[in-house]
Order: C-alpha cells, then structure tokens, then sequence
C-alpha cells in the first residue's frame, strides 16, 4: 500500500517481479496468472484509492512464458491457458476501484494485454518496446489485446500494432504509444513512478480526465479490405495466425467483449496446436537462445584481443565492413585498395553513412565524430602491419585471393588474424600456400550488412583454435549471431539457395512460363519471389556462386543457359516490382513445362536432398544450425521455422531423405 498525497484512502500498488534481473524478463504462466490474481484479491480487499500495476527495473511484463508452450499437448490444455489469462485480467477492466497501469519498462504481447485491461496507462520514455508481436510467432493476442486495442485507439491504429509490426519485426517507441492513444501519458522514467501516482491521484480527484477520441467506424470495414489485400500479397494465405488476427479485428467492430474474447481464446487453441505455431515458437527458440550460444566454438579464453582492424578493398561491401567495425569495436580501422580514388571513395562512403545517423538522431555528434576519426585508408597494405584482424572484400576469385595473403602476410604479424568474406570459395585452398594457414578463417556476411544478423564461421582444413576463437569473439562484439561452419562450397544458406534457385531456373529452361514459377512457391509464404531475390541477389553474383557449385556437384547443380543470358545481357529482372518483359523475350525454353505444383515439390525435394546431404557431410553440426543461418542469413520465415520442420511436416524429408530432420514435437505438435 501506498499513500499519495491528496488522497484519503492509500492506493495499491502492485509490482509485477518474477525475482531476478532485466535479463530475465516477467512473463506471465499458469503460475504467475494465479499470482496476479491474489495480488489483486488482497488488493482489492484493502478498499484502496486505486489499483495500480507495475514492473521491474527496464521490464513491465514481456506476455506468457511462450517456454512452456510445447509442453501443451492438449487443445483443451490451449483453452484453459486462454481462459484463465482472460478471467484474471478482467478483474482489472471490471474493477469498482480505478486501474492504473505504470508501464516502466518493456510491454510486449499479454504483458501490454494486461495494461490495457486497466482503465488508464502511463508509459515510460525509457520502456524498451511496447507492441502485440504474436501473429509473428504464430499466435494471436489472446488474453483480450485484439478486442481492446482497436476499441480503444481505432483500427488503423490497432491494425498496424497488431498485424504490420509484427510482421516486419517492429514495435512501438513509447512516445508512439502515447501518440496512438495506447497510453493515456507519457512521463520521463527519473521519476515516473512518482509522477504517475501523482497523475493517477489527480484522475481518482477528479481532476484530470483522459482524453479518449471515438472510434471511427466507418472506416472499419475499409482497413479491414486494405489489410486483407496487403496480407494476401505478401503472405499467399501462408501464415495462419495473421489471418485469425485479421479475423479478430473484423469481430471487435461489433462484438461484445464477451463474444470477442471468447473468440480469441478458440483462435488461439487453434493456433497453439498448429504445427506453424509451434515451428515458429521452435525459430523465435532459435533466435533467441542458440544464436547467443553457437555450437562447437572454442574456449573463449583463447581469442586474441583485437585493437586494430585492416580492410582489403574498398568497394561497397568493404565500406559497409569497415562502419561496422569501427562502430562496435571501437577500434582504428584502415581500408586499402589499388588506387587512391577507390580509397577516398570508400572511406568518404564510410563518413557519409557517419553523417546520416547524425541526421537521423541515432548518433551524436561527438561519437560520429570519434567513429570518422577511427577509420582511414590507404594505398600501402603496410598500414596493416599492426593490424590483429584483416578481413578481405575483394573480388570473388580464388587466385585473387590467394595472391592478396600472400601479400597481406608478409606485413602482418604471426598471431594477425586472416578473415576471408568469400560467399563461396574454399578457406582451405585460399590459405594452402601460406607460412600460417592455420590463422585464415571464413568470415562470410550478408548484404546489407547493417542489417542481416547471420555471420557464417567457416573453418578451414587447418584453421586453429585461436583464431577460430578471436573470429567468434569479433562476431559477437559485432552483434551477430555466428554459426560455425565446415569449409564446404558455398558453406550454408547460398547453398540452400542456390540449390533452390538452380530447380527454378531448371522449369525456366524446361519452357515454363516466368510468370508460372515466379509465383509457384506462393504457399510458402516466403519473403520473396524467386526472381525477386535474384534480382537483389544480382544474377551475376548467382550465377558465379552456381559455378563454383556446379564445379563441386555437377550432378545437382546444372548451369542455366538462360540464366547466363540474362547475366550477359545485363537486364534488370523486374522492373517496377514486375518481371522485366525483355527478360521474358530472352528466355529460351524447351517443349516439357511444368506445373506450378511441379515447379513447387521439385525446389522442395531439392533442398530436402541438399539439407541431407549436408548434415550428413557435417556442414553444420544440426539441422538447427541450417535452420538459424536460413532464418537469419535469408530471411526465411518463422512460421515454416527456417527450412527443416516446414520439410518435416510436408512429409518431403521422409520422401526424400527417407527420416525426419527434427524429432516429432520439436518444432511439430506431439502426436500421440
């Protein structure tokens, strides 16, 4: 109990603290629900002023413990877990005694559900993230957020926190909360605390009342209309839990709460015991757990502290290279490339993305300042000469490359750490010839760097533990998740890909229509259409990556006559966000075309075949780790859980590979 000044009556406060630090957030099981229910018993039996909730340091509530979610193995179990969420929560909307809840921290899925049970809200300038991801993990809102949300703020609003957001990984800053209507005031986090009790006093004084604008709903039906249509574009139809969730917002435009409520506890058992749900609950499990803790990494005590950074080359790949470096690692970084122009060009490349941050208020200026400080270049590769780590971004040829470290090593020092970005080329044959082999290692990103989280780790033949440690030790400081790979053509997901891509082109040759395989793998839900990704891709850099594995296994990897044309006429794919009709004259194909059915189930069993044979050649040490680079390295949703368990449940794997990759449950609803 707490007394606040200008009240008789004491208010209740009741903090949400699961016992430990910010690292482990709140969330809310059977468990903690039943404890939120007592708290609210004995505060309610204390005849308060008001009921106010709020969280931890950094942490308001991060939603249901999503941990215990495979252990459901029931439908039932499923209702029940809805059905209670929605009975606790409605002892605060349905309270005599006003509700308050002082969101401090991060409010995310039934953590933010709960909050809007209550009657007002404040919200901390410092929360983390507020949002309602679960159509991202294949779930809904299911303890009230889908009916009270677009209720309160409007269905535009409610469609974007809902649907939008989770769908491209965002969520809201608190003062967007607060600008929505999400929550009623926003205060600066030094004394929010105290300033919301004092808020809160002066609503139950009677004082202050919240501003709640009507709903519009005229304008349901039509963002309904424009959300369907987005949603079909992007997602074929793929991806269940986005349709309940659209579903849901449709029935919050006239049901009583009762009835919609109802609705989203069904939605949600139908959800949780879907196989997409759990495949996603399994790549969220991926994301956030492995990739902190990758396979096979060596004692971390023996990575060397890096305290200069060298870059070979200075094209547009090195430049992005060279900003992340010195922004996480905080250390001098130098370019170099075969002239000054090159050089001036990837170093002013650098400042100018410095200069932009500034702009858009994610850096100061005096760190911008340090950061333009720390990177140089030059066109004497004996600035590496103190250098602990050099990477190179040089053009994609084995002979280049192999010429560059001979050169680079005679500069560096024995324990200098030799980083290759190749997307492709083999670590072992690049360091063969050298007096050190053994401190080459693969260091393979994805473009856009700034973006794409997955660093691929390839150890070569004889790449030591040191420098295999130092590699992981740099990934980490650079804020990616790291797999370690074994120094195999093309390492994990431009295999996959290509391997993917060859079937495509594989129907083109065959004289399927473009337009015909372009839209034949839909069902998937993928991010991108086939051509679409080779277009971003860029066919030249597909094509030399589908050489080097047609070199390796000619008998899966063919060369694409018309993919070879393309690259030589130089023709952009699309255009306009639709196949380039002079790609569409330029291909050539045979007299044998297939259906989009055909072109689906041969991309399929390939990469069923490709993944085997993988895993059998100790590529990565699971399937999980192919799952994690597909996810993070190319962005394959989560609602097929990477690659694998979507093979697993389309009975490919057993087709194909003659086993499951995972074992039933693991991404899959146990079967009894």
């Amino acid at each position: 109990m707490v007394r606040v000044p200008g009240l008789d009556k004491p208010a209740a406060l009741i903090t949400l603290d699961n016992g430990f630090d910010h690292t482990k957030p709140n969330s809310f099981g059977p468990g903690g629900l039943r404890s939120l229910d007592d708290a609210i018993t004995r505060a309610m039996a204390a005849e308060p002023a008001f009921i106010a909730l709020t969280g931890k340091p950094y942490i308001f509530c991060v939603g249901a413990d999503i941990t215990g979610m495979p252990y459901l193995t029931e439908r039932d179990q499923a209702v029940a877990l809805g059905e209670l969420g929605h009975a606790v929560f409605a002892r605060l909307r349905d309270s005599t005694v006003p509700t308050f809840a002082f969101v401090n921290g991060a409010a995310l899925g039934g953590g933010l559900e709960v909050a809007l049970h209550c009657h007002y809200r404040t919200v901390s300038g410092g929360a983390a993230a507020l949002g309602l991801p679960e159509v991202a993990i294949g779930l809904v809102p299911g303890w009230g957020g889908s009916q009270l949300l677009p209720n309160l703020i409007g269905i535009a609003g409610a469609a974007q926190v809902i649907l939008q957001n989770p769908l491209t990984q965002k969520t809201l800053k608190p003062a967007q909360a607060a600008e929505l209507g999400v929550a009623d005031v926003l205060f600066e986090p030094a004394d929010f605390l105290e300033r919301s009790l004092e808020w809160a006093a002066s609503v139950v004084r009677g004082e202050v009342t919240p501003q709640r604008p009507e709903v519009d709903r005229e304008m349901w039906d039509g963002v309904m209309f424009f959300a369907k249509q987005q949603l079909d574009e992007r997602l074929h139809g793929a991806v269940p839990s986005a349709n309940k969730a659209l579903e849901l917002l449709a029935l919050a435009k006239e049901a009583d709460f009762a009835d919609g409520t109802a609705a989203e506890t069904q939605a949600l058992a139908d959800l949780i015991m879907g196989d997409e749900s759990r495949a996603s609950l399994y790549a969220f499990d991926l994301v956030q757990r492995r990739a902190k803790r990758p396979v096979g990494v060596p004692d971390r005590e023996l990575a060397r502290k890096v305290t200069k950074v060298g870059v070979v080359g200075a094209g547009l790949m090195a430049s992005q290279l060279a900003l992340l470096f010195a922004r996480r690692l905080q250390v001098p970084v130098v370019l170099t490339d075969l002239d000054q122009a090159r050089v001036d060009k990837g170093v002013g490349y650098v400042r100018g993305e410095i200069d932009k941050m500034v702009g858009k208020g994610r850096l100061d200026e005096g760190t911008a300042a340090k950061l333009r400080g720390l990177v140089s270049g030059s066109v004497d590769k004996s600035v590496f000469a103190d250098a602990d780590f050099v990477i190179e971004a040089v053009f994609e040829n084995l002979d280049l490359k192999k010429q560059v470290w001979a050169e680079i090593e005679k500069i560096v020092t024995p324990e200098a750490v030799l980083a290759t970005n190749t997307s492709s080329l083999s670590v072992s044959a690049m360091a063969a010839d050298l007096e050190h082999p053994e401190r080459v290692v693969g260091f393979h990103f994805f473009n856009p760097v700034a973006v794409l989280p997955l660093l691929e780790i390839i150890k070569g033949e004889r790449t030591d533990d040191y420098t295999l440690a130092t590699a992981f030790a740099v990934g980490k400081e650079l804020r990616k998740s790291c797999v370690l790979v074994k120094d195999a053509p093309a390492f994990v997901v431009n295999r996959l890909l290509t391997r993917f891509t060859s079937e495509v082109f594989a129907a083109i040759d065959a004289g399927t229509p473009l337009s015909t395989v372009d839209t034949a793998l839909d069902p998937l839900g993928l991010p991108m259409r086939p051509l679409a990704l080779l277009q971003l891709v860029g066919p030249a850099v597909a094509y030399h990556v589908g050489e080097t594995l047609h070199t390796a296994f000619p008998d899966r990897f063919a060369d694409s006559p018309n993919l070879k044309k393309i690259v030589d006429a130089g023709l952009p794919l699309m255009v306009d966000d639709e196949i380039n009709p002079e790609v569409a004259e330029l291909v050539e194909g045979g007299s044998a075309p297939l259906s989009a059915e055909d072109v689906r189930g041969k991309a399929l069993d390939a990469l069923a075949e490709e993944v085997a044979l993988m895993l059998d050649d100790g590529v990565v040490a699971e399937p999980q780790d192919i799952d994690l680079c597909m996810l993070l390295g190319a962005g394959w949703p989560f609602h097929l859980g990477g690659v694998t368990p979507y093979l697993d449940r389309s009975g490919t794997a057993e087709r194909v590979a003659g086993h499951r990759f995972l074992a039933p449950g693991v991404a899959s609803v146990p079967r009894s």
